[in-house]
């Protein structure tokens, strides 16, 4: 049985290069269970009554597996992904395993990965049993740095690599 995958998406732009990349890493993993682009939910990230971001964080907190994904953004994750995460409480993704991923413009950017958004999640309580994945947003299409980042991360990671069901996705339909 393939394990439950959350996939959060800290990129303002709804349906960004971030959002594909963070969705082709969950391919990797066996698909995505839950997508939550905090693109469609702004309005209520500031709203700290907000159910839907109570109910969302109760969601990824209770996946094992969440994939955290950002554009980087001087040199960091962004202002979003932080004001989410801001939400969980201490240890709120204990017993999570996560897997930070960010797109940048170029190869300077590499380590933000490792130096702002890994620490961030650990602080949370969640476990990062792999490094994290950085994709040149050139690449963000290619298929080439997500399966070597899973080539070598498969054996650490607490998921079958097998189709799941269609993602349940928070963004709003239009008609």
């Amino acid at each position: 049985m393939s394990a439950r995958v959350a996939v959060v998406v800290g990129n303002p732009k709804p349906i960004s290069r971030t959002y594909e990349a963070a969705l082709t890493l969950a391919e990797r993993l066996g698909g995505a269970d839950l997508v939550v682009d905090l693109a469609d939910h702004t309005g209520d990230l500031f709203n700290w009554g907000s159910t839907t971001v109570t109910e969302l964080v109760e969601e990824v907190a209770a996946s094992e597996v969440v994939i955290v994904a950002s554009p980087t953004y001087k040199a960091t994750y962004t202002g979003l992904l932080k004001v989410f995460l801001d939400r969980f409480p201490h240890q709120g993704l204990g017993g999570v395993t996560a897997i930070p991923l960010m797109l940048g413009a170029a190869d300077t950017h590499a380590l933000a990965v490792e130096h702002t958004l890994r620490p961030l999640l650990v602080e949370l309580g969640a476990t990062v049993p792999t490094r994290g994945l950085f994709v040149l947003d050139s690449q963000h299409a290619d298929a080439a740095p997500y399966d070597a980042w899973f080539a070598t991360a498969r054996e650490l990671l607490p998921v079958q690599a097998v189709p799941a069901a269609s993602p349940h996705h928070t963004q709003a339909v239009s008609a």
